[in-house]
């Protein structure tokens, strides 16, 4: 007999959240950059984290975790819909991982243990000084965004290319003796080497879905997607952050000044709305930071009510109905039958979960449908 379930009631309102109530498996981004270029005080902002912040390197020494809701309009109105007795946003963990320094892949300023910390994450979030500020230190005498994210770019490159040196040697017996069966292995891992000897990051090769699983199991750095944020004082420093555009253009790239936007976290909402509109602000610059940084890692959100409980809930674009149903529950996607869909924004426009289904709105699909962006779900297993 089929049950109608379709949700596990995990996680915790958008209000009040509690990281621990989240999967271990959740996706995860690291904050990099080097000592004294705002990580912390962006991190911060971001989770209400309290890591500790001075004008010194290496404050950082172990890592900072904190559980970060993404801002989701359509699971606003969803809630203004359904007056749920719970509401869950999706979520994504954010480290702020110590400073890096040059010679970093040599082991420089703990250089290993950090390298280390940043191969765990999915994604990377690059800070960059962007700002001129005499009271708080530089690792350099000058502030120049182009040149720090270089020193940061190439010690990673060589992070990656010491870990490809390595297992080429370790392989190399096996490409010889079994040759046939290690072509592909062998053509890919060479190809990756010879890229990093050339300073090619490898996330801008063309990469497949098969390259992008090895290189995540590798455990090399530069084949993370990476979102560059200029951390800047000022509007007129946030207009001049175009040396970091055109140093790689199409990255995503943000211009934050995580001083003002720590200081707006700290608020009361009566208060923050109030300051807001007194700098002319219309968003903050962390819910956009959250949202790239959900985009990044090519993730959509579809939506399930079950008791009275609204979640969303993660997954990669392109997820099958069988496997969505498996980031609910492992024993949803064993005994998948069929799942009922329609889209959340059809809901907000007819105010009501019977009347989708009786104005014919809702479809019953199998376990290859491809789950949609903002979805609403029921499934059936």
């Amino acid at each position: 007999m089929a049950r109608d379930n379709h949700g596990i009631g995990k996680g915790t309102a958008v209000a009040k959240y509690n990281p621990q109530e989240y999967a271990p498996s959740m996706l995860s981004v690291g904050i990099v950059g080097l000592p004294n270029v705002g990580k912390s005080t962006l991190y911060n902002a971001l989770s209400a984290g309290g890591a500790e912040i001075s004008n010194y390197p290496f404050t950082t020494i172990s890592c900072n975790i904190g559980v970060v809701p993404v801002p989701d309009p359509r699971l606003q109105a969803l809630e203004q819909v359904l007056r749920p007795e719970k509401t869950t946003p999706c979520a994504i963990r954010f480290i702020d991982i110590a400073g890096l320094v040059e010679g970093a892949s040599r082991g420089e300023g703990l250089g290993n243990q950090f390298l280390g910390e940043i191969r765990q994450v999915d994604a990377i979030v690059h800070v960059i000084r962007s700002f001129a500020k005499s009271d708080v230190s530089h690792v350099f005498s000058d502030v120049d965004p182009v040149r720090d994210a270089e020193v940061i770019d190439t010690e990673l490159m060589l992070a990656d290319l010491e870990v490809l040196e390595r297992a080429i040697t370790k392989r190399a017996k096996d490409w010889q003796t079994h040759p046939a069966e290690h072509v592909a292995e062998k053509r890919r891992m060479t190809a990756w080497k010879e890229s990093l000897t050339r300073g090619e990051q490898l996330r801008l090769l063309d990469l497949d879905d098969g390259d992008l699983r090895d290189l995540k199991s590798a455990g090399l750095l530069t084949g993370k997607p990476v979102l560059y944020v200029a951390n800047v004082a000022s509007d007129k420093e946030a207009e001049e952050v175009d040396g970091l555009r055109q140093r790689e253009p199409g990255a995503p790239l943000l211009a934050i000044d995580a001083e003002l936007e720590l200081e707006l976290s700290e608020l009361e909402p009566a208060e923050r709305a109030e300051f807001m509109t007194e700098l002319g602000i219309k968003e903050p610059s962390l819910d956009r930071l959250v949202r790239a940084s959900f985009n990044l890692l090519g993730l959509i959100s579809f939506y399930t009510v079950v008791k009275n409980k609204l979640q969303a809930w993660e997954i990669p674009s392109g997820t099958p109905a069988s496997v969505a149903a498996g980031k609910i529950h492992s024993d949803m996607e064993k005994g998948f039958i069929r799942a009922k869909v329609f889209s959340a924004d059809r809901l907000v426009e007819v105010g009501d979960l019977h009347a989708i289904q009786s104005a014919g709105h809702m479809r019953t699909v199998g376990k290859d449908h491809e789950i949609a962006d903002g979805d609403v779900v029921e499934f059936l297993f």
